[in-house]
């Protein structure tokens, strides 16, 4: 595959990180010769802390990195161009496509909603004669899949079997050794007559502004069990680290996408956001809490209940994902979360993502069945 890949940073991290996520795969397993097209270097580096700032143009992981100008580079384009999540295209580059015959690929934005798989694949026409086609991300056959790395499920697998990884890999992001020792405590093997208290709930968040993030706080603070909230620079900037009743609040670094794949892979539950780190989330294969991205007139409401008409989980979570992304009133929002995270909820939650994780997998994931439309369209 020979191909150039726009990105426009819309969403601080959400596009890029799809972005990226599907450069690197498309390299490391076809062995594709990509362009990689970024407005927005800053944000990029976040996520890739190889990127240069000051660079026109540069090369990571053996793929050409473009910064996207309002000067666009007058660059001729290759047999595939991947827009994602449909970003306009450079005028001076789509002049050039009647000489340059290129299957043009719009990469939607990931919905469970009914028509998305009539919608897959279809082509739209362009007024200038150029045809583009719709390729949708989905959880269920007829749509384009999920991002997924082939050795992803058993790199977590690999991971979840070194707790004294974790804890070292959680020691470097700054969790302090008390809220270490709780969540796994140090005599947790040896032989004792006490009842040993349950470890700590390791949560992960990583939110928009308008979560309920108080009745979260409180809600922790005053359970019985305690917990160790993980939250990245950047998210939530007035919570500061420390203890408070049962909840230790640890800052971390905002971390590479590796390493934030194994946040997620360690937490108990995870908090995640938009569409990079909730489909990651769902890999994880952990209980999770959905912050969708807000839209106008809350459009995002009708995709969130497609995504739960979706899901196996059981009927009690449901309100909980509602609440959490209509801001529900604080005494509701707890008692939803106070009811999700009771031990023996929690220990099913667990198991329905693992089983839904599961499930999943057995799809065709998206890049390969991005390389088989190509195949199809072009013979690429």
């Amino acid at each position: 595959m020979n191909a150039d890949i726009f990105c426009r940073v819309v969403d601080n991290y959400g596009d890029i990180g799809v972005t990226w996520r599907l450069a690197r795969q498309l390299q490391q397993e076809h062995h594709a010769c990509l362009r990689l097209w970024v407005d927005d270097l800053a944000s990029f580096k976040r996520l890739e802390p190889r990127v240069t700032l000051d660079l026109a143009t540069q090369r990571i992981a053996d793929i050409d990195i473009v910064h996207w100008t309002p000067q666009a580079p007058d660059l001729s384009p290759r047999r595939i161009a991947i827009a994602s999540f449909s970003c306009d295209l450079p005028a001076n580059y789509i002049a050039q496509m009647s000489a340059h015959p290129c299957l043009w690929i719009n990469l939607e934005y990931l919905s469970a909603e009914s028509w998305v798989s009539t919608h897959h694949g279809l082509p739209s026409l362009h007024a200038n004669g150029t045809s583009s086609h719709f390729f949708f991300p989905g959880f269920s056959p007829g749509t384009g899949g999920l991002l997924r790395e082939a050795k992803l499920l058993s790199e977590r697998d690999r991971w979840r079997g070194q707790p004294v990884e974790q804890r070292r890999f959680l020691s470097e992001l700054g969790v302090p050794e008390t809220a270490l020792d709780a969540w796994r405590p140090l005599n947790a093997h040896k032989a004792t007559t006490e009842v040993p208290a349950p470890n700590a709930r390791l949560i992960s968040l990583f939110c928009y502004p308008q979560a309920p993030l108080q009745a979260l706080l409180d809600t922790l603070m005053t359970d019985t069990q305690v917990s160790v909230l993980l939250i990245p620079q950047g998210v939530a900037p007035t919570v500061t680290s420390g203890q408070r009743g049962n909840l230790h609040i640890v800052r971390v670094p905002f971390v590479s996408q590796p390493d934030y794949d194994r946040i997620l892979w360690t937490a108990d539950l995870n908090i995640v956001r938009g569409e990079d780190s909730f489909v990651r989330g769902l890999w994880a294969g952990r209980p999770l809490i959905w912050h969708i991205y807000p839209q106008d007139e809350e459009t995002h409401l009708k995709k969130l209940e497609a995504w739960l008409a979706l899901n196996p989980f059981s009927d009690h979570l449901k309100p909980l994902q509602r609440d959490w992304n209509r801001g529900a009133a604080a005494d509701t929002m707890r008692a939803t979360l106070q009811q999700a995270l009771a031990a023996l909820n929690l220990e099913h939650w667990q198991r329905e993502s693992e089983q839904f994780c599961q499930n999943l997998s057995q799809q065709t994931d998206l890049v390969s069945n991005l390389k088989h439309f190509c195949h199809q369209k072009r013979g690429i």
